[in-house]
């Protein structure tokens, strides 16, 4: 038998461990470079990389057929920081002015965040700045006096030289000089990240980087495109987080200088449009050369929002609503503003929403101040936040109320005797009495709607009662905040209750005005067009909403779709909605029968004239379309319009301009499609 080599066998064992290390080196190799190559070659450069937050862009915003209303584009930014500077502040603050000396020769405009006046006597420019700048205030040792409000308990010089003080600004620098620097410094203190100025032309972006202006970098961001002038008072803007606002995003992951949406859409459905920033890694070398760049987390764009709205709609309503207007403007020189709503029967959809006088939202920052002084108010959304009287509008309501309770039945006929008598005071007159002399003779409700007659209602109105007259009212959602995302007025519901807390008394006169739309009931036109659809949709009550739903931003799935149960249900016997239809439609067919018949389906309709402190009476006007199957629901409101009739060709256009366009609207897109 012969004997292993000892030296063969201690050369297998060297080679066995050798072949270990390799393998145990391969296996560490593969699990650093491969499984988790990324994160360990981020960690590697992090100690002396630059850390940047890359701006992710915002979701676009479409209508319900997809055609886009709100997109993005590529835009320069330019930002501070003190951080290069080693505590330097001559440095610092001489940076800061080189730059605004910059922007102020190329007419570039930077954000100032500090809440004081630009020039003596630096004054606030509000008095709610915010719980942001308060605690910078007292941080700060500077002298205030709180509340509701805060005002500063120094003078403008002595402000000026704690600012100074605060910033070692030098005396090189005049007060106005020093005061903007001081903003600059404030956004730097308050923000990681300070972005000093957005949508910067290139031509300036190449004299920073030419230049080496100190402090500064140079970055991209998006900018909001708005694809369309109209749904101004829908849409809303976007802007950097305000100070006074930053409470309201700092545990939501924001960062100070992060846009948001101001008012409108965008900032309702701030969760769904707002992206997720990326962050950047850049290294360079002594010289500041970039030499590597790595995303340590990639940027999320937001979500795209569909909105109910359907812009083909929102064009016909804001256009023909502006054109009835400004003809009635021509013919007597009154200045008038009006709104009108379109709601879907049985959904709470909000199809249109138009007010005028309105404005352009892409020339928002250069026109605003001069919009804020202009009296006719064209920011002011009157389809949502301007509360009207209905007038014989409400008849409808009353009609329900009486009809439901068993006061009156279809067939019940009341004689017009043109003065209601009923009461010694007061002892008001039907419409055509005032008008004519005449009267409507013995009508049934349904005759009462079509031709509004105030005595039927006063009637019926007393023998109802105003708490039965008020619980209809609200089960329709009047008198009430409606729902919409972009928040709306809640309106005056006439009341006991409501007069008892102005300090005014109730009287059964209050009761029998209440219920031909008068005494204290103040509606908005959303509200209003909510009302009609519920009644006309069988009592199904929703709440009007802008949101249909929201998509990731490459579509590839579903974050949000309505689908929201109705808020209550009004019950109706089919008796009472046909009585009360069939009152509407003998309008239509009847004294406004010239305006509809060049209507593409048949309507029925409900004038509306409120008394206001001037000469001419407010004007209503609600719609529903078709008579047979309502699909929507309509109401314009014309300021001293004198009269609801006249506003019959506005619904009418609208009515149009849905039906011709519904087989188009009601195709079905394909996944990943938008309509520019």
């Amino acid at each position: 038998m012969k004997k292993t080599d000892p030296y063969r066998r201690r050369l297998i064992v060297l080679l066995s461990f050798l072949a270990a290390v390799l393998v145990f080196f391969g296996m560490v190799m593969f699990h650093y470079q491969i499984v988790n190559g990324d994160s360990y070659r981020a960690k590697s450069v992090a100690g002396t990389a630059k850390r940047e937050i890359v701006e992710t862009s915002r979701g676009i915003i479409t209508d319900r057929n997809g055609k886009v209303l709100v997109s993005n584009r590529l835009s320069y930014t330019l930002k501070f920081s003190d951080s290069s500077f080693g505590g330097d502040q001559d440095a610092c603050n001489s940076a800061a002015w080189r730059l605004i000396d910059l922007c102020q020769q190329e007419k570039i405009q930077w954000i100032d965040p500090l809440p004081l006046a630009a020039d003596a006597p630096f004054t606030l420019t509000t008095d709610t700045p915010g719980e942001t700048f308060v605690t910078w205030l007292k941080n700060e040792d500077i002298p205030y006096t709180g509340g509701d409000s805060v005002t500063l308990s120094v003078s403008g010089g002595e402000l000026m030289d704690t600012l100074r003080s605060i910033y070692s600004i030098s005396d090189e620098f005049t007060d106005a000089q020093a005061r903007l620097i001081a903003g600059v410094r404030y956004g730097v203190s308050m923000s990681d990240g300070y972005v000093f100025a957005e949508d910067v032309p290139v031509r300036v972006i190449s004299q920073v980087v030419d230049g080496h202006y100190a402090g500064v970098s140079t970055g991209t961001s998006s900018q909001r495109v708005y694809n369309t002038t109209y749904a101004s008072h829908i849409l809303g803007r976007v802007n950097r987080i305000f100070a006074e606002d930053w409470d309201k995003y700092k545990d939501k992951g924001y960062s100070m200088d992060a846009l948001v949406g101001k008012g409108g859409v965008e900032e309702a459905f701030e969760e769904y449009l707002h992206g997720t920033n990326g962050v950047k890694l850049v290294t360079t070398d002594k010289n500041g050369k970039v030499t590597g760049e790595l995303y340590a987390k990639e940027p999320k764009p937001g979500n795209t929002v569909a909105l109910t709205i359907d812009l083909d709609l929102q064009k016909a309503a804001e256009d023909s609503l502006a054109g009835m207007i400004q003809s009635m403007t021509k013919s007597d020189g009154v200045s008038r503003g009006g709104a009108a709503a379109v709601v879907g029967v049985g959904t709470g959809e909000v199809l249109a929403l138009a007010s005028y006088p309105t404005y352009d939202l892409s020339k928002f920052n250069e026109m605003y101040e001069t919009w804020t002084k202009d009296p006719s108010l064209p920011m002011f959304n009157r389809a949502t936040d301007g509360v009207y009287a209905p007038g014989s509008t409400f008849k409808l309501c009353t009609s329900v109320a009486a009809l439901e309770s068993g006061i009156v039945t279809p067939s019940t006929t009341i004689v017009d005797r043109g003065i209601y008598t009923y009461y010694e005071f007061p002892q008001p007159r039907c419409w055509i009495y005032s008008s004519y002399g005449g009267t409507h003779g013995a009508v049934n409700v349904s005759q009462a709607i079509t031709v509004s007659c105030n005595y039927f209602f006063y009637e019926v109105g007393r023998l109802t009662g105003i708490h039965r007259l008020d619980d209809y009212a609200m089960q329709f959602g009047l008198g009430k905040h409606t729902g919409i995302e972009i928040g709306d007025s809640a309106g005056v519901l006439a009341s006991p209750e409501y007069a008892e807390e102005i300090g005014e008394t109730w009287t059964d006169g209050q009761t029998i005005t209440a219920a031909i739309g008068q005494s204290y009931n103040l509606f908005t036109p959303l509200q209003m067009a909510n009302y009609v659809a519920t009644l006309v949709g069988g009592g199904d009550h929703y709440e009007a909403h802008l949101l249909k739903s929201a998509k990731s931003f490459d579509n590839s799935s579903v974050v949000y779709a309505y689908n929201k149960a109705p808020l209550n249900h009004v019950e109706m016997a089919d008796s009472t909605i046909n009585a009360v239809k069939t009152g509407a439609r003998g309008l239509a067919t009847g004294s406004l029968s010239y305006i509809f018949k060049d209507c593409v389906v048949p309507v029925g309709c409900k004038t509306g004239t409120a008394e206001t402190s001037t000469a001419l009476a407010n004007s209503c006007f609600v719609a529903f379309a078709p008579y047979d199957d309502p699909q929507i629901a309509v109401c314009v409101v014309v300021e001293q319009g004198d009269g609801g009739a006249y506003l019959a060709p506005v619904a009418r256009d609208i009515i149009n301009a849905y039906f011709s366009n519904a087989s188009t609207a009601d195709t079905i897109l394909g996944e990943n499609t938008l309509l520019q």
